[in-house]
């Protein structure tokens, strides 16, 4: 392919000056590539188009300029990813929706805030550092306004690990579940526990979005399903207390880039904000982003990311 010719001294391109201008356009450097993206995406915002299909044009050669266009579309997917509707993903074999077995969301008393105690006929506290989780839904379909009214369904694992409902040895206990409806902010809040990292999963949190509290006994109401990615800084802390033991060395094997849900984006748009210290407890915060214009494509058992807790709780 012939070359570019170099533009000269003095030389600009779109108005600006060249910073090397003794090189060709595409060898600019990644500032410049830069700013003539931005440049062109404020002036396609102008006219209304969209830039998911611009690319650096003035990146076409080199190999220098592949790696700078490189850098600047990871940048500019983990951007979008972040702000875009929230990643569906499976809810795991131990839902407790009615899925796969036991359906807690149509028992008396799964509307609360507390979770870390069972409920109903089944009695028991889950033990662990405290932690609040903060869901903030909002509505894409209506301008990213807050999801007021909506139900959110929580469940998540113990600090050794297991499953409530499903684990052997808390298969009478319903503890780490719950539903709360968002109020006029889109806001939910739970009351619970910091979970562990059990084999073969990054530490995480399941939840599920309903229409509203009556559409929560039907699993397949759901618009989505999604999971909560906690901060490995965080992990570290907590899981140096005790109870947490068996958490140190399944978190030093897995990373979020190899977890097999968060895996394909290193959880851009699912990793949480979190504050507090294990003395006073954390408040993990999140905020989901639905689009309901979208077809939901996550529940249920099928693929990846559902993971095997251990079998028994160890003490």
């Amino acid at each position: 392919m012939n070359r570019i010719p170099r533009p000269g001294a003095g030389s600009t391109y779109e108005g600006r000056p060249l910073p090397r201008p003794e090189e060709e356009v595409v060898d600019q450097g990644l500032r410049f590539d830069v700013e003539t993206l931005l440049s062109r995406r404020r002036l396609l915002a102008v006219l209304g188009i969209g830039t998911a299909t611009v690319g650096l044009a003035a990146c076409g050669g080199g190999s220098s300029t592949a790696a700078s266009s490189s850098s600047a579309s990871s940048s500019s997917t983990a951007a979008s990813a972040a702000a875009g509707e929230i990643p569906d993903e499976t809810a795991g074999p131990y839902p407790g929706d009615g899925s796969n077995g036991p359906n807690v969301l149509d028992q008396s008393g799964i509307v609360r805030s507390d979770i870390r105690s069972s409920f109903g006929e089944m009695s028991g506290t889950a033990e662990g550092v405290p932690m609040t989780l903060e869901l903030t839904v909002a509505d894409l379909a209506n301008g990213g306004v807050p999801f007021a009214g909506v139900a959110v369904y929580v469940w998540h694992c113990t600090r050794e690990g297991g499953y409530s409902l499903y684990s052997d040895g808390i298969t009478d206990q319903n503890f780490l579940r719950g539903v709360q409806v968002a109020d006029s902010a889109g806001k939910v809040s739970f009351t619970s526990n910091f979970p562990a990292c059990y084999d073969g999963r990054w530490p995480h949190i399941h939840f599920e979005v309903y229409p509203d509290q009556a559409s929560i006994t039907d699993s397949t109401a759901a618009i989505a399903t999604s999971q909560v990615a906690l901060p490995k800084d965080v992990c570290d802390t907590v899981y140096a207390q005790e109870g947490y033991e068996a958490s140190v060395s399944n978190l030093s094997q897995v990373s979020l880039t190899s977890d097999n849900v968060f895996g394909d984006d290193g959880g851009a748009s699912q990793l949480a904000t979190v504050t507090g210290d294990v003395t006073n407890g954390y408040t993990v915060s999140l905020p989901v982003r639905i689009d309901t214009t979208t077809t939901p494509t996550g529940g249920g058992m099928g693929g990846p990311g559902g993971g095997q807790p251990p079998s028994r709780p160890t003490s």
